[in-house]
């Protein structure tokens, strides 16, 4: 029975638009959304980094591009790319969302959407262990995007790529203005699958 839908395709091919709009779609149709968005930052015509932005409109750093002139602060730092990862201010914005399914959860089924679990996200291990309970909840479906796979494959990536109850659809630049409507009628068919 399939309970989660997930969005995949190459960098800047629209995952998140797609994302967004089908979280409006769901919306209006009298469910509730909490969850996240990853966003580019840009400064000029310069992409400097990514926030993460809830549903509500909160925003916190996820990374930002490395200045050449400052040094590391001496503890752990996680970089992707030309990318630091700032992983407490991530966890202090999307952890909670977790924490908040598992105090809201009524009779109402829910969407939780989760964009994107990436390599900058899967430095936090308490963001992995929060996105396999929520995987793992009968109360709620996950609307989410991963990576393609590419190079050495990230093993909770490919985790969640090939669980049984989980349906991923490849965005394009073909089809990224069309596939809306199949992924809000899978979504809704998870929401209905769950009210069971």
């Amino acid at each position: 029975m399939i309970k989660h839908v997930f969005l995949t395709g190459p960098p800047g091919v629209g995952k998140t638009t797609l994302v967004q709009k089908a979280c409006d779609v769901i919306v209006s149709s009298g469910v509730s959304v909490e969850g996240f968005y990853t966003q580019e930052v840009r400064e000029g015509r310069r992409r400097v980094g990514f926030d993460v932005v809830t549903v509500t409109g909160q925003r916190g750093n996820l990374s930002r591009v490395r200045e050449k002139s400052v040094a590391s602060h001496g503890g752990r730092e996680y970089t992707v790319g030309q990318y630091v990862v700032d992983v407490p201010s991530f966890e202090n914005l999307a952890l909670p969302l977790f924490r908040n399914l598992d105090s809201s959860c009524s009779s109402n089924h829910q969407v939780f959407i989760i964009d994107e679990v990436g390599k900058m996200e899967l430095f936090s291990q308490a963001f992995i262990r929060s996105v396999r309970q929520a995987l793992d909840s009968p109360v709620f479906s996950v609307l989410g995007t991963i990576p393609l796979p590419s190079g050495k494959p990230l093993g909770f990536v490919e985790e969640i790529r090939t669980r049984t109850d989980v349906t991923v659809f490849t965005v394009s630049k073909e089809n990224r203005d069309v596939i809306l409507p199949e992924v809000v009628s899978a979504l809704k068919d998870c929401l209905k699958q769950s009210a069971k």
